[in-house]
C-alpha cells in the first residue's frame, strides 16, 4: 500500500472515484506468485522476456541489460482490473459520460485497486441505479465470463458443462442458465461444486469421481454440448476431461490458464471444436479501442468488451442473475492485504475492497510523502524535478541526475501516479506531485520533460512562463502549431527581459567520436556530403511512436541534429521519399536530402525493413579528399592522403556529456548548450519531411509548414 498521486485526466478518458473493486481469485493471485519467484523462476516463467534481455546484452552490454532487468524488477506495478464507483471528471472528446455517472471499469493498468483511476472511454460503462454499486464492481469477470459463452455458440436448450468453478466459474453457470441452457459444475473441490448448485447448477460433481462421464450421459443422453474451462491448472487434464465429457462434435471453449495439449485421439474420434476465448470480448489488448477510444461499428461486431459490460450490467438491473452470495466478504482499503491471505488460503472466490468516499482528490496524497516548504536556491546547488518516469528516463537521465554533486531531486511526477512513487523510492526524490503542481512548484529551480512525446511542448510552455529552465527529451514539439506555442512563449521570456532556457536531448551531437569527427574538418573550406544510413527496425502500428508524427518527428530528428552540428551551417531545403503508406512499415522507410546554407548536402535513410542484428547507425563524410566513417559510435575511421586513423571507444551515444553541459549551464546561468534557433530549425525540418512525402516536393525551410493532419 502506498500513497501516490492522482492519475492525470487525458482526452478520450474519465476521473473515477472508486467505491468498490474486486480482489480476483485467479488473475491476481497469479500476478502475485509470479512476482515473488526468485530471478530464475521468472525466466522460466517469461522465455520471452529473456530472450528480449539477451538482446540488450549484445547490443548494448552486460551493464545496460543488468540496470533495464533492475529497474523493471523495482518498479511498482499495480493490481486490480475490475472496479466500480463515480466519475470525478471527463476528459475531451468525452461526451458519454458526465460528472457524478455511476460506472463499472474495466482493465489492467485502469481499473486498479486504487481511490482515484484513470479509465479511457471504452472501458468504463454506467451503472442504473438500481444496481448495486458494490455488485457493478464484478462486472469485468462477468464480461469475461459472457465472451466464454459467446465463444461456444451455444443456443437454448442445450447442456454446457463448466469446469473449474472460481468466481468467473460461477458467473459462466449464471449467465448459461439465463440463457435457457442446462449447467453442469465440475471442479476438484466437493463444497464448491456444492455451491456451484446452490449458485444455479443443475448439477454438481467433483472431478476426479470415475463416474463423471456416466453421469453426464445418464443426465443429458449423449454428454455435454459444450464444455467451457474456467479453471487454472499447469497441466492439460483439465482439456482432456473436457473432451471426455462432451458429445460427437461437441465444442470446447478455454477461458481458463490451462495447458491446452488434448490429445489427438480424444480430439479426432469426437471431431471437436477447441476455441479460446480471449478475455472481455473484441477489443481486448487492442489500443487504437482499449486506449484511443475507436470503437468497432456495431454492424461488424456486435458484442465488444464494452457492450460485453453493458450486457452484464443489464443483467444485474433486471436480477436475471444474482451475485449476492460472492459480495459478503468485504475489507476497506487498508486491509487489502488480508483479503488476498485469504483468498490464497483458497478460502472464497473474491473478496471486495471497499473504498471511502471522502473527497481527497483536492489534496493530493503524495503530499504527506515529505515536506514541501520551498527553500531558497543555494548558488552551488539545483533543485530537479523531473516530468515523466519512463525506461528511458529510468535507464539514463535520473541515474545520472542522482549521482550529481549540487543536483538535489526535489520532485517526480507522472500521469498515472505510481510509476512516480517507484521512481521516488529509487531514485531519492523528496516528493511526488502532480505534473501541474511541478510546473508551478517554488521549490523547483530546473525541470527535466521525460514524457510522452504529444506533451513536450506544454510542459516547455508552462516551465518558460513560470520562468523555470527546462530540459526536454525530443522532440521539442510533434505539430507546427505546438512549435509556434514554444516559440511564442521563448519571446514572450525574453521580451520580459528573462533568460529563457531551453534544452532538447539531442545526445549525439555530444558523443566523443562526433566531436573527433568535427575536429578532423574543423578547418575545411568547402561544402561537405554527408551519408547518414539508420537501420532503426520494425515497430508494429500499435506502438505509440507512431502517433504525433511518428518516427520521423520523434527519432530521425536524432539524426537532423547531427548533421546540422557537423556541418555547422543552416539547413534551406528538404527534400523526401518514402516507400508507399499501406505496408507494414507505416512511413519509416525514409530518405532525406538536406541543403545547406554553405552548400553542402546530406542524405539520410531511416529504415524499418532491415535485419536487427545489423549495426544501427552508420556515418559518412567526404570533404576536400578526406573520409569519415562513424559505425554506431564505436569506431571512427579517419583517412587523409591515403592514411587512415582508427579511434575505437566503448559505444557513447553522448549522453552523460549532454547532461553534464545542460546542467552546468542550468546552474550558472548560461545559455543552453544547443542554441534555441538550432532546436527549432530541427524541429522544422522534421515536419518539413513529412510534406516533401505527401506533396514530392522540395521544401524550403522558413516558409509557413501546413499541420501534419493534412499531410498524413
Amino acid at each position: 500500500m502506498v500513497e501516490v498521486p492522482p492519475p492525470e485526466l487525458r482526452p478520450g478518458g474519465i476521473l473515477v472515484r472508486t467505491h468498490f473493486s474486486a480482489v480476483s481469485s485467479g488473475t491476481e493471485l497469479a500476478k502475485l506468485e509470479t512476482g515473488q519467484r526468485s530471478l530464475a523462476g521468472k525466466a522460466l516463467a517469461r522465455p520471452d522476456l529473456v530472450r528480449r534481455v539477451l538482446t540488450v546484452a549484445r547490443e548494448e552490454g552486460i551493464a545496460s541489460a543488468y540496470r533495464k532487468v533492475q529497474s523493471r524488477l523495482d518498479s511498482l506495478t499495480t493490481l486490480g482490473y475490475s472496479c466500480s464507483g463515480t466519475v470525478l471528471a471527463v476528459g475531451e472528446e468525452v461526451t458519454e459520460f458526465q460528472p457524478g455517472d455511476r460506472v463499472a471499469c474495466a482493465g489492467a493498468g485502469f481499473a486498479n485497486h486504487s481511490e482515484v483511476n484513470y479509465v479511457p472511454r471504452n472501458l468504463a460503462v454506467r451503472v442504473p441505479l438500481e444496481v448495486p454499486l458494490q455488485a457493478a464492481c464484478l462486472t469485468t469477470i462477468g464480461a469475461i465470463a459472457m465472451q466464454g459463452l459467446r465463444q461456444s455458440q451455444m443456443v437454448f436448450g442445450e447442456t454446457v458443462a463448466v469446469i473449474g468453478v472460481g468466481l468467473v466459474g460461477l458467473l459462466t453457470i449464471q449467465l448459461a442458465r439465463a440463457a435457457g441452457c442446462r449447467v453442469i459444475a465440475m471442479d476438484i473441490d466437493a463444497g464448491r461444486a456444492e455451491f456451484a448448485k446452490q449458485m444455479g447448477a443443475h448439477l454438481g460433481l467433483v472431478v476426479g469421481d470415475s463416474r463423471n462421464a456416466a453421469l453426464i450421459d445418464e443426465y443429458t443422453g449423449h454428454g455435454a454440448d459444450v464444455a467451457v474451462i474456467t479453471a487454472s491448472a499447469h497441466s492439460a487434464e483439465p482439456i482432456e476431461l473436457a473432451a471426455a465429457i462432451v458429445r460427437d462434435r461437441g465444442r470446447i471453449v478455454v477461458v481458463g490458464d490451462v495447458g491446452l495439449g488434448v490429445s489427438r485421439r480424444a480430439a479426432y474420434a469426437k471431431e471437436l471444436s477447441v476455441v479460446l476465448s480471449r478475455s472481455y470480448g473484441p477489443g481486448r489488448y487492442d489500443v487504437q479501442y482499449e486506449e484511443k477510444g475507436i470503437d468497432y461499428p456495431i454492424g461488424y461486431v456486435r458484442w465488444t468488451e464494452q457492450r460485453n459490460m453493458q450486457a452484464f450490467v443489464e443483467f444485474l438491473a433486471a436480477g436475471t442473475i444474482d451475485v449476492t452470495p460472492l459480495l459478503q466478504v468485504r475489507y476497506p482499503l487498508c486491509e487489502a492485504e488480508k483479503a488476498y491471505s485469504r483468498l490464497r488460503e483458497r478460502n472464497g472466490y473474491t473478496a471486495i475492497l471497499e473504498y471511502s468516499t471522502e473527497d481527497r482528490v483536492d489534496t493530493p496524497a503524495s503530499r504527506s510523502t515529505a515536506e514541501t516548504v520551498p527553500r531558497a536556491p543555494a548558488r552551488d546547488s539545483l533543485r530537479v524535478s523531473c516530468l515523466g518516469a519512463g525506461s528511458f528516463a529510468c535507464d539514463v537521465i535520473l541515474p545520472y541526475l542522482s549521482g550529481r554533486h549540487g543536483v538535489i531531486l526535489e520532485s517526480v511526477a507522472t500521469s498515472s501516479g505510481i510509476t512516480a512513487e517507484s521512481a521516488r523510492a529509487r531514485f531519492g526524490f523528496r516528493r511526488t506531485l502532480a505534473p501541474e503542481e511541478v510546473l508551478h512548484d517554488p521549490g523547483t529551480d530546473a525541470i527535466f520533460a521525460c514524457s510522452r512525446h504529444d506533451s513536450h511542448a506544454d510542459y516547455v510552455v508552462k516551465a518558460l512562463r513560470n520562468h523555470k529552465p527546462v530540459f526536454v527529451e525530443k522532440p521539442l514539439a510533434s505539430s507546427p502549431p505546438q512549435l509556434v506555442e514554444v516559440q511564442r512563449a521563448y519571446a514572450a521570456e525574453l521580451e520580459q527581459g528573462g533568460s529563457p532556457f531551453v534544452m532538447v536531448g539531442f545526445n549525439r551531437r555530444f558523443a566523443p567520436l562526433t566531436r573527433e569527427l568535427r575536429k578532423f574538418f574543423s578547418s575545411r573550406r568547402e561544402p561537405m556530403m554527408v551519408h547518414v544510413r539508420v537501420n532503426a527496425g520494425h515497430l508494429p502500428p500499435e506502438h505509440w511512436t507512431h502517433e504525433d508524427g511518428g518516427r520521423i518527428v520523434g527519432e530521425f530528428c536524432h539524426f537532423i541534429d547531427w548533421v546540422r552540428f557537423v556541418v555547422d551551417a543552416t539547413i534551406t531545403t528538404v527534400q523526401a521519399s518514402a516507400l508507399p503508406d499501406g505496408t507494414r512499415y507505416q512511413r519509416d522507410n525514409v530518405a532525406t536530402t538536406l541543403r545547406f546554407q554553405d552548400g553542402s548536402i546530406a542524405t539520410l535513410v531511416y529504415l524499418a525493413n532491415g535485419d536487427k542484428t545489423v549495426p544501427k547507425e552508420y556515418f559518412e563524410v567526404f570533404c576536400e579528399g578526406s573520409v569519415a566513417r562513424l559505425e554506431d559510435f564505436r569506431v571512427l575511421s579517419l583517412t587523409r592522403n591515403g592514411k587512415t586513423r582508427q579511434i575505437k571507444l566503448k559505444r557513447d551515444k553522448g549522453h552523460s556529456r549532454e547532461l553534464e553541459l545542460t546542467m552546468e549551464a542550468m546552474r550558472s546561468g548560461e545559455p543552453a548548450p544547443i542554441p534555441f534557433q538550432q532546436l527549432v530549425e530541427v524541429t522544422e525540418a522534421t515536419f518539413a519531411i513529412h510534406k516533401a512525402i505527401a506533396n514530392d516536393e522540395v521544401v524550403r525551410l522558413g516558409t509557413e509548414v501546413p499541420s501534419l493532419a493534412s499531410t498524413t
